[in-house]
């Protein structure tokens, strides 16, 4: 059994091996260009608290603070791994599907430029939406709510973990009509089924963005709204790859199973 996965496990060790060393490569890369993607990654929150009165223009930096020692260069490493994330996406989609793509017949092997580019399109758009859409509500709204009562320092840390949680969450949720298309191009999945499981996954939807999400209903509603139009979308886009059977041809299928199965 060993000899068997032996092969799979060499050409894992392979796909996770690029994978590891585009990120790296990317990293320091991105560690050369943390100061201006860290000022894009604050800019929400520069504004936010502009808006809602709390400091000037001229103060806003004094605003965000750090609580250790080593604070911004921690932050910049963070910074600097989010952006080589991204930055490698690209490739470490082809390393997966290139793990996958032994399994597949010829004309699906071919989808692999689809798949990257739809994979890390899908990723951007999930990460623009949230940067320009989602966090200046959810910003505006936690700033805001108690602020004449406290004012608000918040801690660059923090705030760099809580912005890439959001990120990564809304980026990985846009895929959703990328491998919805990949599986039911290989079969797994139809549009019955889809449509089927569409209550539950409603529920999941909305257990997934109070999960990824800050604990308040407006930024929680931004996300499992797309997602629910994200899931409709791709209903459709299975039911043009792979359309469920008619219901009489099923039926038809499933007498002819039963009688060879009496007959044997």
């Amino acid at each position: 059994m060993f000899d068997e996965l032996r092969p799979h496990l060499v050409e894992l060790r392979k796909r996770l091996g690029i994978s590891v060393g585009s990120l790296i490569v990317m990293f320091f890369v991105m560690f050369f260009f943390h100061e201006p993607i860290l000022n894009w990654i604050v800019e929400p929150l520069n504004t936010a608290l502009i808006e809602v009165g709390k400091i000037s223009v001229h103060a806003a930096d004094g605003m965000i603070t750090t609580s250790q020692v080593g604070g911004a260069f921690f932050v910049a490493l963070k910074v600097s791994f989010f952006a080589a994330i991204v930055g490698a996406l690209p490739i470490i989609l082809a390393q997966i599907w290139l793990f996958v793509a032994p399994g597949l017949y010829a004309n699906e092997k071919k989808m692999i430029i689809p798949f990257i580019f739809g994979g890390t399109t899908m990723f951007l758009v999930g990460v623009l939406f949230a940067y320009y859409i989602v966090t200046p509500f959810g910003f505006d709204f936690l700033i805001t709510f108690g602020s004449f009562k406290f004012t608000p320092l918040i801690n660059i840390e923090d705030y760099v973990g809580f912005f890439t949680k959001i990120m990564f969450g809304f980026g990985l949720a846009f895929e959703l009509p990328i491998f919805a298309y990949f599986l039911a191009l290989l079969g797994l999945v139809d549009d019955r089924q889809m449509r089927d499981f569409f209550k539950y996954a409603v529920v999941l939807i909305f257990i997934v963005a109070a999960l990824l999400t800050p604990p308040d209903v407006l930024t929680q509603l931004l996300m499992a709204g797309p997602l629910v139009i994200l899931y409709g979308f791709s209903i459709l886009i299975v039911k043009v790859v792979n359309p469920a059977p008619p219901l009489e041809e099923e039926s038809e299928e499933l007498e002819v199973d039963e009688s060879e199965r009496k007959g044997e």
